[in-house]
């Protein structure tokens, strides 16, 4: 286990980067406003993988090896700004799987919405580069390295669930408060609009 002082530490700074508005937040508050929360839980489960990836990759020295390396996160950042851009546009135009609708459609395939999750955790270079930077300084490497790794594994992706809910539950809160016929084009274009600007941010912000 880390030292408890550590973790005094980590516990709040950590805290602090996950809630913090970001791709993986705003996607889950999109999400819970098309989709809801329960069916929003795949792209969770997806983003979780891809984020308890990027740390491990990064107490490993994975990351280190990564960043060198920009051209490796290209192809992963443009396919899946793109993918979003155009989930965004149908959104926009009350289209697709995540249109919100006065007659029920189908819903997204879990998959698919695994891939959107892991895809955005992964594909984000400053994610990388914060794991790099913030969990190394945590583990001592005078003590044996898995136990450490398996208790900071846990609270980065406990803290890290909680903030997604908290925002999915935000943005099904929105669609309830807004939630009358006339305005399901105006939550489609809300949503559409966020899920468009996280591609954008997915493929050009890092």
């Amino acid at each position: 286990m880390p030292d408890f002082t550590l973790l005094a530490v980590f516990i709040p700074t950590f805290l602090f980067v996950s809630i913090t508005p970001g791709m993986c937040m705003t996607l889950a508050m999109t999400l819970g406003m098309s989709i809801g929360v329960r069916k929003s839980l795949w792209m969770m489960a997806g983003e979780l993988v891809g984020v308890g990836l990027v740390a491990l990759a990064a107490v490993l020295g994975v990351a280190a090896i990564m960043l060198n390396y920009p051209q490796i996160f290209a192809t992963l950042k443009y396919l899946g700004g793109a993918y979003l851009v155009y989930l965004g546009i149908n959104l926009w135009r009350s289209r697709g799987k995540f249109a919100l609708s006065a007659e029920p459609g189908p819903s997204p395939h879990p998959m698919a919405l695994i891939s959107q999750g892991f895809l955005t955790a992964v594909a984000n270079p400053k994610g990388w580069a914060f794991m790099v930077s913030l969990l190394p300084p945590f583990i001592n490497v005078e003590h044996p390295v898995a136990p450490q790794l398996v208790a900071l594994l846990s609270i980065i992706l406990t803290t890290e669930f909680a903030c997604l809910l908290l925002y999915a539950s935000g943005g099904k809160s929105l669609k309830a408060l807004l939630n009358r016929g006339d305005n399901l084009t105006l939550l489609n274009r809300i949503a559409g609009s966020l899920m468009a600007f996280v591609g954008l941010w997915l493929a050009f912000g890092g």
